[in-house]
């Protein structure tokens, strides 16, 4: 018998899909429908570049922050975006993120490439070498296989001489045929994903960088089953803002003798939530879009410095679709509008609203006016 076997006797490889409930199959249907909806919205290349960038930085700074990294989310875009200037003393963070955006790019380009699907040993291996670049260690190396015992918390992380063994057994396990599902790519992924991450951290192969290792791996899955890489990053964005409770569904999953199934059903409920939230800010895009052109739609056939100025006062109302603004406030909401209404009465701005209003562009409630974008709605 295996040392593991009497220390870690529940990491068997196997799960019974068949005990997963109805409720997380209708979750992973969920995933599978918002992925395929998220992936086929048609954005201007700017603003996909902008998301892209926003949830990259909220996945990086949730995988580095849940190991202890304190950079805060808008500190991990500026350090992407090469603006981040740290202290000497505090240049290990900036490493941390720039090595988990490393491993990010590479597993991305490696998907676009189409290399493999299959997980291999010498894959995590790399992706532990790369988290750990450049950052000091007490014992061992990147990308090596432990060699002495290492715990989390009170968790003891698998017998050492072990550890190769299982996690080669991992890779044969995922590889099998009812994780590479043609049939629902996306649903059984997830669950293939998630399975690595809990098997990785119960393994703990690694004398460090562990969590960001099996957060890599479960992105990978993710991105090769075809979710689109802004939704993959939203699993570590759940994983840190429910940071307790992550560490909670961990400790109860290897207590519980290897019941895996309240991590995939938290892990899931999460990741549905996240997609939600993605989706209202993926339609903000497009409604801010198709609302400044069908203001240029309105006044393409009204010429004139007064139209002009009519234009440019409700595309500066409506910078902020949902923000009411009270009279006084008007001539402040932006430096060409005080420059455009300099000099102007009160009684000018507010006979450009009421043309506004009659053109069904704007509406006044409660005392303040608002960009009337609801009427493009689809109900």
């Amino acid at each position: 018998m295996a040392t593991f076997q009497k220390t870690h006797p529940w990491i068997t490889f196997n799960i019974n899909l068949d005990r997963l409930d109805y409720e997380i199959w209708i979750k992973t249907g969920q995933v599978r429908a918002i992925c395929e909806y998220v992936s086929g919205i048609p954005l201007h290349p700017d603003v996909q570049a902008h998301l892209h960038s926003v949830y990259l930085a909220k996945g990086v700074h949730a995988t580095t922050a849940i190991e202890g990294n304190t950079l805060s989310e808008a500190q991990v875009q500026d350090r992407i975006n090469g603006k981040l200037k740290l202290p000497a003393s505090q240049e290990y963070l900036g490493i941390e993120v720039d090595n988990v955006l490393l491993g990010c790019n590479k597993i991305k380009q490696a998907v676009v490439n189409g290399e493999t699907w299959r997980l291999s040993f010498d894959e995590i291996l790399q992706y532990n070498r790369i988290v750990l670049t450049n950052l000091p260690m007490e014992d061992g190396s990147p990308g090596e296989i432990r060699k002495h015992s290492v715990g989390v918390g009170r968790y003891l992380g698998a017998p050492p001489e072990d550890c190769e063994y299982l996690l080669r057994e991992m890779c044969e396990w995922l590889n099998r045929d009812a994780f590479l599902s043609q049939k629902q790519l996306i649903v059984f992924g997830l669950i293939r994903a998630v399975l690595a991450h809990i098997y990785i951290a119960w393994v703990h192969p690694f004398a460090d960088g562990n969590g960001r290792t099996a957060r890599l791996v479960e992105f990978n899955i993710m991105l090769v089953h075809g979710l689109p890489s802004s939704t993959a990053h939203l699993l570590s964005n759940h994983y840190n803002k429910t940071r307790s409770e992550y560490y909670r569904q961990l400790d109860y999953a290897s207590k519980s003798g290897g019941d895996v199934v309240p991590f995939i059903r938290y892990a899931v409920d999460g990741l549905v939530d996240g997609l939600k939230e993605q989706v209202a800010v993926i339609q903000g895009e497009q409604i801010r879009i198709t609302w400044r052109n069908f203001i240029y739609d309105h006044f393409k056939d009204k010429a004139g410095v007064v139209s002009e100025r009519k234009r440019k006062l409700i595309l500066d109302i409506s910078h902020n679709p949902e923000q009411a603004i009270a009279f006084k406030e008007i001539r402040h909401i932006s430096p060409r509008i005080a420059e455009m209404y300099a000099g102007k009465t009160d009684i000018a701005i507010r006979r450009d609203l009421k043309t506004l209003m009659q053109m069904n562009l704007l509406k006044w409630e409660k005392g303040k006016y608002t960009a009337n974008w609801h009427n493009m709605r689809f109900s």
